[in-house]
């Protein structure tokens, strides 16, 4: 460990001296937009509920986060304590997370679709002071599912409740006094945000990133896509996953750019805000690609400013790419990333025609990848092997569980991905060792789904699979063979999941019954064949 420690803070000097670690902070990137432009609009924050977008100026939005910051600091939240944030993309959300930079606390996004089974075990694993939930949102009243968890929370203090009213709401709690004074916040190598993994072993892994690391990725990205302060992001992409607040809202601030955020994805007004806003900026998963072409061609105003748009989570079609490119002027470059790696690889606008739709990118500056055998050995390219990665964008390590294995001798992490490279450099992602399936870009906890279904009364065993879906990427499908004078259905199977609070992203949507599962000598399910079984559902649509 102390060769594998010396050879990190060699490569870390490595990082500064290149200039790909910045050693700024989160909230000082605030800092520095609001000194270069107070009174430019840094957020307008639209709302499905709403007819009104309030817009906030950097000074405004600075003023706000000072504020959160020092009631944070009464509410007894301190350096290296969490803050759980559960809210979809809403302004409160931003202000919370440079509130807690500004204090040096973490900031903790979880994604609006997770229930009581998944955030009390998040809550309880990261002991989190202060947990921040919408009052409504799509029609779920979170306000009651927090309190109503408080049995189970024994370290979490408070509640608070965007859109609440009385002593819990967001406003009351954190906005209504002045700002006072704040003591030194986070420091460029502290962890600044903890996001969990869908866990495929039956636990979310909590992934652990510094400002240097989140910082790295603005640079690299902004770097790439030639953006800068003139630039107007979409924050359509949930501000709970990396994609939404690295790749997006900190990207934004970093530029000293406008963001603007939408919280329920629909087509129509997301276009229609694009072209109001003039946004030249956005990421999200392939979905929502083939939703903005539908939309421009079912008559909606067409985006004319918007140029770029990352894309990641599932391959791109090339009918899709050529589509956007031919009707919306679009360039549309993919992009592989992790949780634990953020942007790894990304294609660059003037090679997305040709690389976007047969690729998964290039390594970005400061960051490099290889394709090994199972012996560790580089393969030659073209041929597949496991995806290793290692460079300025990586994760800290995984939270409170130092046994879990990151980083070999050489600072290489290994992905779990398999993939291959062609003569430029390009990777592509060729399946994954990792027992997921990718819906809409969510990775979704088959592991986790499997152990539930096995505790049903009527099921004997049970493996869950993707199956493609040309909006989703993948479906999910259970393969069921089902106890001696038992049957189930798909009703049961999720009304089963959904008693469990299970988030309902993560059910199956098909069950096919079956005598048996195939099998290995050793008793192994056979997965791939599943796979092929379940892949003639996409095919018979």
């Amino acid at each position: 460990m102390i060769v594998v420690a010396a050879l990190r803070d060699t490569s870390h000097a490595n990082f500064r001296q290149a200039g790909y670690w910045l050693d700024k902070t989160v909230d000082q990137l605030l800092t520095e937009a609001v000194a270069r432009a107070p009174d430019k609009v840094a957020m307008v924050a639209d709302r499905a509920d709403r007819d009104q977008a309030p817009r906030f100026t950097y000074r405004e939005l600075d003023d706000l986060a000072n504020r959160a910051a020092s009631s944070l600091l009464r509410l007894g939240v301190g350096r290296g304590d969490v803050v759980t944030v559960q809210l979809p993309n809403w302004w409160e959300f931003v202000v919370t997370a440079f509130a807690c930079s500004k204090i040096g606390a973490v900031m903790n996004p979880v994604m609006p679709i997770l229930r009581e089974r998944e955030l009390v075990y998040i809550l309880n694993f990261c002991q989190a002071k202060v947990f921040i939930v919408p009052k409504r949102y799509r029609g779920f009243d979170y306000a009651a599912m927090a309190q109503g968890m408080r049995a189970e929370l024994p370290h979490l203090k408070h509640v608070i409740v965007a859109d609440g009213e009385g002593e819990t709401g967001f406003e009351r709690m954190l906005l209504s006094a002045d700002a006072g004074e704040l003591p030194a916040g986070l420091r460029p190598d502290d962890m600044a945000v903890l996001m969990f993994t869908s866990g495929t072993t039956g636990e979310p892994k909590g992934v652990m990133h510094t400002s240097n690391s989140l910082i790295a990725c603005c640079k690299a990205l902004s770097g790439r896509f030639g953006l800068d302060s003139s630039d107007v992001l979409l924050v359509a992409s949930p501000v709970g996953h990396m994609t939404g607040y690295a790749a997006i809202v900190l990207l934004s601030v970093y530029l000293g750019g406008t963001m603007i955020l939408q919280d329920i994805w629909e087509a129509k007004r997301g276009v229609g805000l694009m072209a109001r806003e003039g946004v030249t900026y956005t990421a999200a998963s392939t979905p929502f690609l083939s939703d903005i072409c539908e939309a421009v061609k079912g008559g909606s105003p067409q985006p004319k400013s918007l140029r770029s748009f990352l894309c990641g989570g599932a391959p791109i079609p090339s009918a899709l790419i050529e589509r956007a490119a031919g009707e919306l002027g679009l360039k549309v470059c993919s992009l592989w990333g992790m949780t634990e790696v953020l942007s790894g690889t990304l294609t660059e606008p003037s090679r997305a025609a040709d690389k976007s739709a047969s690729t998964d990118g290039r390594s970005l500056e400061g960051m490099e990848v290889r394709i090994v055998d199972t012996e560790g050995n580089p393969v030659p390219a073209g041929e597949p092997g496991r995806l290793l990665v290692r460079g300025a964008q990586m994760f800290k390590g995984y939270y409170k569980r130092p046994e879990l294995p990151t980083f070999d001798g050489d600072g290489w992490f290994d992905s779990g991905d398999l993939a291959y490279m062609d003569k430029d450099g390009y990777i592509r992602i060729s399946g994954r060792v990792k027992d997921i399936l990718i819906r809409g870009g969510e990775n979704v906890p088959v592991v986790e789904i499997e152990n539930l279904l096995y505790k049903h009364p009527a099921v004997s065993a049970v493996a869950v699979v993707g199956f493609p879906d040309a909006r989703l990427g993948e479906r999910g499908c259970a393969f069921i063979v089902p106890r001696s004078g038992s049957t189930i259905d798909l009703t049961a199977v999720q009304a089963y999941l959904g008693e469990a609070r299970m988030a309902k992203q993560f059910w199956p949507e098909r069950i096919e019954l079956v005598a048996e599962l195939p099998r290995t000598a050793s008793g192994k399910i056979q997965k791939f064949r599943l796979r092929e079984l379940a892949a003639a559902f996409a095919e018979a649509k």
